[in-house]
């Protein structure tokens, strides 16, 4: 069993003993402790509601009940919205003018996993400093339950994704009359999640002539490993060589990462996504842009290539959207297919990224291939090395910084280095002892060349 505590939310897979999984125990310690930060870090006068969502995993309900009660026994009201985005209760928060948020998702992992997910306020995650002190509360069980008299209330509230697809319609960018009048077919892989209702309510919203729904029942029984990369999108990727749409979308349990496949059956690629939306946001929005240190140059290109600015962000959305508000930036996000549109929210948020891109190929009139043919053309090899525990990792990063100091080095999240046509990156993980090594060059050979040769430099420091 598998119980990971971070900044950013607990996730473990369901079940076992105490400490060891995510057991209902685990839920009510780390609850209690969220609402206790919460409690400390809100103005008096500022009502204590939280809002509470969750994507269809089997075991949403359960969790869903310990959340909503140990939140009513820490002296909150609850808005429970049910089977929501994560998005769609990011922007709950803010609406319900509630002083935080729990989403209950794994996210992209596999149905045995589930997690906690914490918001701030502003329906966005906790900061480093907040999500330590969160898990220090957890630790110390510095908490105390509400008296008789002081117990929350438990309401419900289902109108929250009808509101998040009103809002993106709403968007100056988002071209209603174009998607409708570009007569699309789409099709949509959302692995029996919540995103099964939410993106093709969305596209009938949008006027799209045809929506070719699969894996849509929200039933929680995902269909495939639930992450949307090419090796687990096979199913989708046969259906559309078949003809039978111009788009598919491919949604994770939460609908916070968007997967584009293009018309002949070939993943448009995640990194892809934010870099199409970005290239139709600023010709009409001219701005920075942000992503983070793993994403593809691409973005960077295209932003540029605007006259635009770009910048890059430690890995994590919440470090992305800090950048974001640094730079002034319209819009950043993720290479994962995570696009951040503030004009909308400050959050990953795949429905508002289905949107911009249909408006941006109802402006092109093009195949998504052909769209796909006008981005800079780069891969990514993503690999890491194991090592034995106690090698002090800070020490091999600092090293190679300085064999490659005549390269430009970025260390805010690790250390990248940036070659005249590629880029690598090495991150120490924060639970194994590994490094990440993301890659980058014109092609998949070059990229996986580029991390051999770093592998092999850090193998000459440890001594391997």
């Amino acid at each position: 069993m598998s119980l990971i505590k971070s900044i950013s939310g607990i996730r473990g897979t369901i079940g076992g003993k105490t400490g060891e999984g995510l057991s209902p125990v685990d839920i009510v310690k780390f609850t209690a402790a969220y609402a206790a930060f919460i409690d400390k870090s809100t103005p008096a006068d500022k009502p204590r509601r939280v809002v509470v969502g969750r994507d269809a995993r089997l075991s949403g309900p359960m969790v869903s009940n310990l959340v909503t009660s140990t939140l009513a026994a820490m002296g909150f009201d609850v808005v429970n919205i049910g089977l929501a985005t994560t998005p769609t209760t990011e922007i709950a928060v803010t609406g319900e003018g509630a002083c935080g948020g729990i989403i209950i998702t794994a996210s992209h992992n596999p149905a045995q996993w589930n997690a906690l997910k914490l918001l701030d306020a502003n329906g966005e995650f906790l900061n480093d400093a907040q999500g330590k002190e969160v898990l220090r509360i957890a630790a110390e069980e510095d908490f105390s339950f509400a008296g008789i008299n002081e117990l929350g209330s438990v309401s419900t509230n289902d109108t929250w994704l009808r509101r998040h697809i009103d809002a993106v319609l709403a968007l100056p960018l988002v071209d209603r009359e174009a998607i409708a009048a570009a007569g699309f077919r789409v099709a949509v892989d959302a692995v029996n999640s919540i995103g099964g209702v939410a993106i093709p309510a969305l596209l009938r919203a949008l006027g799209v002539k045809e929506v070719v729904e699969l894996n849509c029942d929200p039933t929680g029984r995902f269909a495939h490993t639930p992450e949307p990369i090419p090796e687990n999108l096979t199913q989708i990727s046969d259906l559309m060589r078949t003809g039978i749409a111009d788009v598919g979308f491919v949604v994770d349990p939460d609908v916070d990462r968007l997967a584009i496949v293009m018309e002949n059956g070939e993943m448009f690629v995640e990194e892809y996504t934010l870099v199409a939306i970005a290239d139709y946001v600023l010709r009409h929005t001219p701005g920075a842009t942000v992503s983070n240190l793993s994403s593809s140059r691409a973005l960077r290109d295209v932003t540029e290539a605007l006259g635009c600015t770009y910048s890059a962000a430690a890995v994590g959305e919440v470090n992305v959207v800090t950048e974001m508000r640094r730079t002034g930036a319209v819009i950043g996000g993720e290479g994962n297919g995570g696009v951040i549109y503030p004009a909308l929210h400050a959050g990953r948020d795949a429905l508002v990224g289905v949107a911009l891109f249909l408006s941006h190929l109802a402006h092109e009139k093009v195949s998504v291939t052909e769209l796909k043919k006008r981005y800079p053309a780069y891969a990514i090899a993503k690999n890491k090395i194991q090592l034995t525990p106690g090698i002090d990792v800070d020490a091999i990063l600092e090293a190679i910084k300085g064999k490659y100091s005549g390269e430009k080095i970025t260390d805010i999240d690790g250390v990248k280095i940036d070659f005249p046509d590629a880029w690598v990156h090495l991150r120490k993980s924060n639970t194994e002892p590994i490094i990440r090594i993301y890659s980058e060059a014109h092609t998949m050979e070059e990229a996986q060349k580029l991390a051999e040769d770093i592998i092999a430099v850090v193998n000459e420091i440890t001594g391997k």
